[in-house]
């Protein structure tokens, strides 16, 4: 499977499946539907938080936003959501998760993904483009770019300091 990218190949993504997870405050689930469904020609719903079937699907996606406000830290509460238990099965049969954002961020407080988001160094919520060097191109997500490649994505956030031990950072 390989992503359509704007300078890519032309490879075409094969249709699959796909679910995006919507959390109480989610706020980019429907950008996410419109880029699968319309974009890139996927099959794709909408699995509300509550929902614990996810036999129907082949690929699944936790959006960014702000999962239930994120009160306590980012994802600290959609962690604890109905959907995470099917989200840990799904992963576990080695489907395809993507967390983008704060669908990252609850992916790790579920302990799916190791490792730990920190508030920002500068205590403020940056809104801004980075770039991204693609280090392996094993990946369903990656696999129409070249290792090596620098990526420009656009990032916003408040907890963006991802921490995680020296070997962990050395596994990844």
């Amino acid at each position: 499977m390989s992503v359509l990218a704007p300078e890519s190949s032309g490879t075409r993504l094969a249709v699959l499946r796909w679910g995006v997870v919507v959390f109480p405050g989610s706020n980019c689930d429907l950008d996410t539907l419109h880029v699968l469904g319309n974009v890139l020609g996927q099959e794709v719903r909408p699995v509300w938080h509550e929902e614990t079937d996810l036999s129907q699907l082949d690929a699944l996606v936790l959006p960014g936003g702000f999962a239930h406000g994120d009160y306590l830290r980012a994802g600290a509460i959609a962690r604890f959501s109905p959907v995470m238990d099917a989200v840990r099965d799904f992963a576990d049969a080695g489907k395809p998760v993507l967390g983008i954002c704060n669908g990252f961020q609850v992916l790790l407080e579920a302990h799916l993904l190791p490792g730990a988001m920190r508030r920002n160094n500068s205590q403020n919520f940056i809104c801004d483009w980075t770039y991204l060097r693609v280090e392996h191109t094993n990946s369903p997500f990656l696999s129409d770019y070249t290792e090596g490649e620098v990526l420009r994505i656009p990032v916003a956030h408040g907890e963006g300091n991802y921490f995680a031990e020296p070997e962990v950072l050395a596994e990844l």
